[in-house]
């Protein structure tokens, strides 16, 4: 094999036995979590028997019941072990995802529906405190930068299944995807054995234990960072209602944006990550992520009114700034999560700062249609600017947050 191949490759090969087991985890896991995704509208339609209303509808009440599982299951996993917490939520998220297979109707959907979200909501706290107790702390937001780019490439390879089911269209197909999806999920949880065990942490001997919750300065971070996460929506949501209503741009454009945006994740998360290791830089990621939302939502608006292939390049332009913002919003959210968390109690906050992401999911949808699609240019002038003034208040809010950290002693 020729030199430069080896190298290569060894630079995309995780260099800890700790970071090479969280990869192969996050790699399974998220290419059973990008072919549910892409079959589960058009399932939850056509074999379930639900409206689009009453999709959207059963999501949200599902997005929203998954807010309140974060901070227990974060508070679990500090006082038993995230490990051990994150492979019994990885196993339950497989076992919760069959109940797809027998759903008929919308309020059996619901149940399912919110079981999936509080048991991923959860998982997402516990991971979030085993990455922190297997990682060296200067290395923290590195290693999600990279698992971020790894699920990425899932994502991608998870559609190629889906592809096989949606083209086939058969209730039988689309229920064989899920049970692939549940395997892929025990596959994953199981993977994380191989994660060297993390201690649990003691309890605190003063104060409340769920600290999180009574933190304000780290409450307004996390609100701050919810903001910033509604520009998930625009690429998902305002995004393709816009070229499609508002736009002379032919449709192709929203494929190739999102193709664009995982490109991009893929490539550069990692770099996008440098200097964002504590809160500090972490706060000046997200105030320069705030900036490039507000260009990206500018861009956005311009292509209304223009013809077809100049609206298309600024489209374009759009979102390759739009994924800019999203690369620094990300890396400098890690930066402030792990930084102002006290160390033994990492799940509990690392929980909170999840629901920053679950909240923007709930309002999102609402929120972006209504205002940018609905009022046009103003919308899309408005979020940018709510984007802009969200960044700039993190860095006070996060000096807040190191001024008043809560000083507790384990028992």
């Amino acid at each position: 094999m020729p030199p430069r191949l080896i190298n290569l490759l060894r630079s995309l090969t995780p260099g800890s036995p700790a970071l090479l087991a969280l990869t192969t985890s996050s790699l399974v896991a998220s290419i059973g979590r990008g072919t549910f995704i892409t079959i589960s509208v058009v399932f939850f339609s056509r074999s379930v028997g639900l409206s689009a209303s009453q999709v959207g509808l059963g999501m949200t009440i599902a997005a929203v019941i998954g807010l309140f599982a974060g901070v227990p299951a974060g508070y679990l996993a500090d006082r038993v072990g995230p490990r051990a917490v994150t492979i019994a939520l990885g196993c339950l998220q497989a076992v919760v995802l069959l109940g797809y297979t027998m759903a008929h109707g919308f309020v059996a959907f619901v149940v399912v529906a919110g079981a999936v979200s509080l048991v991923e909501s959860g998982l997402g706290a516990s991971r979030g405190a085993l990455i922190a107790g297997a990682v060296p702390a200067e290395e923290r937001v590195r290693t999600r930068a990279y698992l971020r780019s790894v699920t990425n490439v899932g994502w991608v390879l998870g559609a190629l299944p889906a592809g096989w089911a949606l083209q086939h269209d058969t209730r039988g197909g689309y229920l064989a995807v899920i049970v692939l999806n549940s395997a892929l999920f025990l596959t994953a949880a199981l993977l994380n054995l191989r994660v060297p065990a993390v201690p649990p942490q003691p309890r605190a001997a003063n104060g409340p234990q769920l600290v999180a919750l009574r933190d304000r300065p780290f409450l307004t971070v996390t609100l701050l960072n919810a903001v910033l996460c509604i520009h998930y929506g625009m690429l998902n949501i305002a995004v393709p209602l816009w070229v499609v209503n508002r736009t002379n741009a032919p449709a192709w454009v929203v494929a190739a944006a999102t193709a664009l945006n995982a490109v991009v994740v893929v490539l550069f998360q990692v770099r996008a990550s440098r200097g964002t290791g504590d809160a500090t830089g972490g706060a000046r990621a997200q105030r320069v992520s705030g900036v490039l939302l507000l260009a990206a939502c500018l861009l956005y608006a311009l292509a209304a009114g223009q013809p077809a292939w100049v609206a298309a390049v600024v489209l374009l332009v759009g979102a390759f700034v739009h994924v800019l913002g999203e690369l620094r919003q990300a890396a400098g959210g890690w930066g402030i999560s792990f930084s102002l968390a006290p160390e033994h109690a990492q799940g509990q906050y690392q929980g909170l700062y999840n629901m920053s992401f679950s909240f923007a999911s709930v309002v999102a949808p609402a929120i972006l249609t209504t205002v940018v699609v609905g009022w046009g240019w103003p919308g899309w002038l408005l979020f940018g600017l709510v984007f802009a003034g969200a960044g700039f208040a993190v860095p006070p809010a996060v000096r807040w947050a190191r001024r008043t950290a809560p000083e507790l002693v384990p028992s």
